[in-house]
C-alpha cells in the first residue's frame, strides 16, 4: 500500500484536493463548462470541511467522513451509502431524498437538516481488504446507525427508518410525517414535540421514550414496544366529534368574514376557543378573520397563509407546523402559543392602529417559536419577551422597536436590528 492510500485501502484527500473536486462538481450541477460529477467512492475525508458547498447527486459511497464539517451542504440524492459519518456537523444539511443506507450517524449533529424521504435502512458493505484494500472485497450487511444523533428541529417527512438503530437519538420537535419506523430501535429517544402524523412504528421499541406533546394523529402504537415511555401532552387523531364539528365551525369563521366585509352589521367574531380545527385544513387560508378568537386552539399545521387575524387572539394555540406566511397578524395576541416550526415569513407582526393616537402592538411573550421561518416579516414594535427562539430564521426581518427582554438571542439566525422600520 503506497503513502497516498490509509486505513483500509482508502485514499486520504487533503482539503485542497477535496475542494478541486468539488468545485467542478458544483459546475457539473449548474450546467456550466468544465463540470464533472464528483465520484468520491472509498475515500478518507475525515475532518474536512464541506460546508456550504453544492453535492446534489455526488457520490460518497462506504467514504469516511468522520468530524467533516457539513453545515448547509446540500446533499440532496447523494450517495452516502456505507459513509462513516460519526460525529459529523451537518446543521441545517439538506439530504432530501439522500441515500444512508448503512451509513454509521453516530453522535453526528443534524439540527434543522432536511432529510425529507431520506433512507436510513440496513446498507450491504464492501468492505476493502486491510492490506490488499480495493482489490479483495468483503461484504457484510450493516444496520443503519443513527445512536445519540441530533436530528432536533430537522425535516424527516416520509423517511426510512425500518430496522434502524436510534438509541437515544434526539427528534425533539422535527417533523416525522408519515416516517416509515417500523422495528427502529427508538429505546430513550427524545420525541418532544415531535409530529409524527401518519408514522410506521410498527414493532418499534419505544421504551423509556419521551413522546411529550407529541402529535400522533393516524399512529398506532399498539405493536411497540412503550414500557416506560412519556406521552403527556400527546396531541392524537382528530375525534369524531371534532370532525362532526368542523362545518360548523368553518361557518363561524365564514360569519367572521361577513361581519368584517359589512362593517359589523351581519355575522361576527368567531369564537373557536379550545377547538381542534385540524379537520379545516386549507379552508381558513385568506379568510378575513380579525378579531377571532381561539385561545388554546389546536392549529397543528393549519393554513393560514395571506389570513386577515389582525387583533386575533391566538393566546396559548397550538399553531405547530401552521402555514401564516403573508397572514397579517397585526395586534394580534400570540401569548404563549406554540409556533414551533411554523412559516411566519412576510407576515405582519406590527401595531395595529385603533384610532388617531392608539394602537395595539402584537404579543409574543413566552411564545414558543423554535425553528420558526420569520424571514422577512414585520415585527416592529412586537413584544417577545420570554420567547423561546431557538433555530428560528429571522433573515430580513423588520424588528424595530420589538421587544426581546429575557430572551437567548445567540441561537437566533438573521437578527438585524438595523433594518429600516
Amino acid at each position: 500500500m503506497n503513502a497516498a492510500q490509509s486505513v483500509a485501502g482508502r485514499r486520504r484527500l487533503s482539503q485542497a484536493e477535496l475542494d478541486m473536486i468539488v468545485t467542478a462538481h458544483e459546475k457539473f450541477v449548474t450546467g456550466k463548462q468544465g463540470g464533472k460529477r464528483a465520484s468520491l467512492r472509498f475515500m478518507q475525508l475525515s475532518g474536512l470541511d464541506l460546508s456550504f458547498r453544492n453535492l446534489t447527486d455526488a457520490d460518497l459511497t462506504a467514504s469516511i467522513l468522520e468530524d467533516c464539517r457539513m453545515v448547509r451542504t446540500k446533499l440532496d440524492r447523494a450517495s452516502l451509502f456505507g459513509c462513516d459519518l460519526r460525529k459529523s456537523d451537518m446543521r441545517q444539511a439538506s439530504l432530501v431524498r439522500a441515500d444512508l443506507r448503512g451509513a454509521c450517524l453516530r453522535g453526528a449533529n443534524l439540527a434543522q437538516a432536511d432529510l425529507t424521504q431520506a433512507d436510513f435502512r440496513e446498507g450491504q458493505i464492501a468492505i476493502p481488504h486491510p492490506r490488499k484494500g480495493l482489490e479483495t472485497m468483503r461484504h457484510e450487511t450493516r444496520q443503519g446507525e443513527v445512536d445519540e444523533v441530533n436530528f432536533s428541529g430537522a425535516t424527516l417527512d416520509g423517511s426510512q427508518f425500518e430496522g434502524v438503530s436510534a438509541f437515544k437519538a434526539d427528534f425533539s420537535d422535527c417533523s416525522l410525517r408519515g416516517a416509515k419506523l417500523s422495528g427502529a430501535n427508538l429505546k430513550e429517544a427524545n420525541l418532544v414535540g415531535a409530529i409524527l402524523d401518519g408514522a410506521d412504528v410498527k414493532g418499534a421499541n419505544l421504551e423509556g421514550a419521551n413522546l411529550s406533546g407529541a402529535v400522533m394523529a393516524g399512529v398506532d402504537t399498539s405493536t411497540a414496544r412503550t414500557s416506560g415511555a412519556s406521552m403527556n401532552g400527546v396531541v392524537g387523531a382528530v375525534t369524531r366529534e371534532a370532525l362532526s364539528k368542523a362545518e360548523e365551525l368553518y361557518n363561524r369563521c365564514l360569519g367572521n368574514q361577513r361581519w368584517c366585509q359589512t362593517g359589523g352589521k351581519e355575522g361576527r367574531a368567531a369564537r373557536l376557543d379550545g377547538e381542534d380545527l385540524r379537520p379545516l385544513g386549507a379552508k381558513l387560508k385568506g379568510l378575513r378573520l380579525t378579531a377571532m378568537s381561539a385561545k388554546g386552539a389546536c392549529m397543528v399545521g393549519l393554513d393560514l397563509s395571506g389570513a386577515q387575524l389582525q387583533g386575533a387572539n391566538l393566546q396559548n394555540a397550538d399553531l405547530r407546523a401552521a402555514n401564516l406566511r403573508g397572514a397579517d397578524l397585526r395586534g394580534a395576541k400570540l401569548t404563549g402559543a406554540n409556533l414551533t416550526k411554523a412559516d411566519l415569513r412576510q407576515a405582519f407582526l406590527s401595531p395595529l392602529p385603533l384610532g388617531p393616537t392608539r394602537q395595539t402592538q402584537a404579543n409574543l411573550q413566552s411564545a414558543r417559536m423554535r425553528y420558526a421561518m420569520v424571514q422577512t416579516a414585520d415585527l416592529s414594535e412586537a413584544v417577545l419577551d420570554g420567547a423561546d427562539l431557538r433555530g428560528s430564521d429571522f433573515t430580513g426581518a423588520r424588528v424595530v422597536k420589538a421587544s426581546f427582554r429575557d430572551v437567548d438571542l445567540k441561537q437566533v439566525q438573521g437578527l438585524d436590528f438595523s433594518l429600516p422600520g
